[in-house]
């Protein structure tokens, strides 16, 4: 088959690529940014560049037509004191990318969702996909990702003759994805090696959450195009993550920290611009259901090669090391080049850095 990838080049992107192309897949890669550099094979890839918070659905008809299939992945984390332009690329280019998976007449679209979509949990117990997909008003990422359902929801009843899936899976992680999510997470100018000296974990011991690699979700998806799959699937590895686990990864002490206090620093900080980290992902921490596989392993045959724990110990290695990979949104994160940009560049042109 011939399928096209959104968000090509990401933490979820380059696995998902990695793992079409040894399936023998022809890919159609779509990227703000396509590699200059090869990433496992990408010169076997025919690449697309197109801005999904712009105009550009002529671009994503081009880069679809073809094809028998679209797996949607791309999405945005940053800069999140810019709402509006996460939200015309989150949402604006999820409706873009249907819309011009309809006018390509491809048979197949998988979108990339999240357990980020659903509702506050109501008890300890994992929740089917059947768990209403309102999200959590007070964060923003929960509620772009339950305006993106809701495309996909018209689309399906717009197009019934096209095939449309849906994952919702935990957090995501590999280790070469460990300087993105040191941007994500630290401020440009703190060293990796912080991780390595970390004396405290402030955390409400509450906190539970929710895991699988970055490869087992490439899987899951590889099963979804060659069973030609409808639906939503809930992707999660186990163990569940708790702050006894994130100590453990992190070589620390946990210190009892209630939920509440921990927004409230997350939220003073952030507003202040000493880190990127809005508070409602604090409330999604503390608020999400746990998920329930059972449906992917019935109908996909999907099982989770490596644990929750295993993936949690790579992720940080991968952020310690701050490993990369040889995309734009992968690259290595270096103290030289953030100082760098914090000089010569204004504002608006950080902007858009991931």
């Amino acid at each position: 088959m011939r399928i096209a990838v959104t968000g090509a080049t990401g933490n979820v992107g380059t696995a998902v690529v990695r793992r079409l192309l040894a399936d023998g897949h022809a890919v159609n890669g779509v990227a703000r940014r396509p590699p200059d550099a090869e990433f496992s094979g990408s010169s076997a890839v025919t690449w697309t560049s197109a801005d999904l918070a712009t105009d550009c659905q002529e671009l994503l008809g081009q880069a679809f037509r073809g094809c028998d299939a679209v797996v949607h992945l791309a999405w945005g984390f940053q800069p999140s004191h810019d709402l509006a332009y996460l939200e015309r690329l989150g949402v604006g280019g999820t409706e873009q990318v249907l819309q011009a998976a309809r006018g390509a007449g491809v048979a197949h679209v998988v979108h990339m969702s999240s357990f980020g979509a659903y509702a506050p949990r109501t008890g300890p117990a994992p929740v089917d996909e059947s768990w209403p997909t309102t999200g959590v008003t007070s964060s923003p990422y929960s509620r772009h990702k339950v305006a993106a359902e809701r495309c996909v929801d018209r689309f399906e009843t717009a197009t019934p003759d096209v095939r449309v899936a849906r994952l919702r899976p935990g957090i995501i992680g590999q280790r070469s994805a460990g300087s993105a999510l040191l941007r994500y997470g630290l401020p440009g100018l703190v060293p990796a090696a912080v991780l390595r000296a970390l004396p405290l974990l402030p955390l409400d011991r509450r906190l539970e959450l929710p895991v699988v690699h970055a490869d087992d979700v490439a899987d899951a998806v590889s099963r979804i195009l060659d069973t030609a799959a409808v639906g939503a699937f809930n992707l999660a590895a186990d163990p569940v993550i708790t702050v006894e686990h994130l100590a453990a990864a992190l070589g620390t002490v946990h210190v009892q920290v209630p939920a509440p206090v921990v927004r409230a620093a997350a939220s003073l900080s952030w507003h202040a611009r000493v880190q990127q980290v809005d508070p409602g992902w604090v409330d999604l921490a503390y608020q999400l259901p746990l998920v329930d596989t059972a449906r992917a392993g019935s109908e996909l045959g999907w099982r989770p090669a490596t644990d929750a724990v295993t993936t949690l110990e790579e992720v940080v290695a991968g952020m310690r090391s701050s490993a990369a990979d040889a995309t734009p949104a992968l690259r290595h994160r270096s103290i030289t080049e953030n100082v760098v940009r914090a000089w010569t560049r204004g504002p608006v042109s950080r902007r858009r850095e991931p």
